[in-house]
C-alpha cells in the first residue's frame, strides 16, 4: 500500500532588494501598490505602531483618513496563504513565517562589521553583499532613508571583509570584496585603500601604485582634493607617489 509523502511548502518570501516581489512557494503574488508599500515598510522596520505606519504611508491626509487607508490595505492582503502580518496590540509586525531578504542581508552585514578582527569562515558571505539597492525607483522619503542606511551598511561590510580576507592571505576573495565596494561607490576612498592593500600584501607594487594614481586623478578631477594622508602613507616608501608641487590639489582636513 502506497503512502502519501507529505511535502512541506517553502515559507513565503518577500524580496525588497531589487524589484519588489512576494512569493508563495515558487509563485509570485500580485499585489496592489498600497499592499506593496505596506509590506515593504513592515519588512524594513519589522514592527511599527499603526499610527506611525499610517502617517508614514499616507502623510498627505488626516490621521483618520490615513488609518482608514491602512485598514483597507490590510483587508486587501492575500488571505489564502500563510499570514503575512501579525497584530501586536496597537502595532503591526511582519509574521515570523515570512522570510524577508533585508533581514538576512542585515544580519550578515552586521556580523561582518561586528567581528572584523575575527577569522572569516571558509566560504565568505560575499554573495549576500552583492545585492541590489532597496526598492530601486521608489522615491518616498522613508525608502530613500532606508536605502541609504542599507547602502552604507553594505559598504562598511565590504571594507571590513576585504581587510579580514587580506590579513588571512586570501587575496583573490579580498579583491572581490574591495572591488564590489568600488563599483558601489567609485569615489569612496576606503574601498580603493582596500584594493591597494591587497596588491601590497601580494607584493604587486606596480598594481598598487597604478591604482593609487588612478584614484588620485579621479578625486582631483571630481572633488578637487588629494587622497587622505592615511591612503598616501600606504605607499610612502615610494617617492614617485609624492604629489607634484603646484597641482592645485586640496588636502582634506
Amino acid at each position: 500500500m502506497n503512502q502519501a509523502i507529505m511535502v512541506t511548502p517553502p515559507p513565503p518570501r518577500l524580496r525588497l532588494l531589487g524589484q519588489f516581489q512576494l512569493e508563495f512557494g515558487t509563485e509570485p503574488v500580485e499585489l496592489c501598490r498600497n499592499s506593496q508599500r505596506l509590506l515593504a515598510f513592515l519588512g524594513v522596520r519589522e514592527r511599527v505602531s499603526r499610527t506611525v505606519l499610517a502617517g508614514s504611508l499616507w502623510p498627505e491626509v488626516t490621521e483618520q483618513h490615513a488609518r482608514g487607508s491602512l485598514r483597507t490595505t490590510l483587508w486587501k492582503l492575500p488571505r489564502d496563504g500563510p499570514p503575512l502580518i501579525r497584530c501586536c496590540g496597537d502595532s503591526l509586525a511582519i509574521s515570523p513565517t515570512l522570510y524577508v531578504d533585508i533581514q538576512g542581508f542585515t544580519q550578515t552585514a552586521l556580523a561582518i562589521v561586528g567581528c572584523g578582527s575575527s577569522p572569516v569562515r571558509p566560504q565568505p558571505p560575499l554573495e549576500a553583499l552583492m545585492c541590489d539597492d532597496l526598492l530601486p525607483g521608489w522615491d518616498e522619503d522613508w525608502v530613500l532613508l532606508e536605502r541609504e542606511r542599507l547602502r552604507q551598511l553594505r559598504l562598511h561590510a565590504l571594507d571590513t571583509l576585504a581587510e579580514a580576507l587580506t590579513r588571512e592571505g586570501r587575496p583573490a576573495l579580498a579583491l572581490e570584496a574591495a572591488w564590489a565596494g568600488v563599483r558601489a561607490e567609485p569615489l569612496r576612498e576606503s574601498a580603493h585603500r582596500a584594493v591597494v592593500s591587497v596588491h601590497l600584501a601580494e607584493g604587486n607594487l606596480h598594481e598598487a601604485i597604478r591604482h593609487y594614481h588612478a584614484f588620485r586623478r579621479m578625486v582631483l578631477d571630481e572633488l578637487g582634493v588629494e587622497p587622505s594622508p592615511r591612503f598616501t602613507h600606504l605607499l610612502s616608501a615610494f617617492p614617485s607617489l609624492s604629489p607634484p608641487a603646484g597641482d592645485g590639489g586640496v588636502t582634506p582636513g
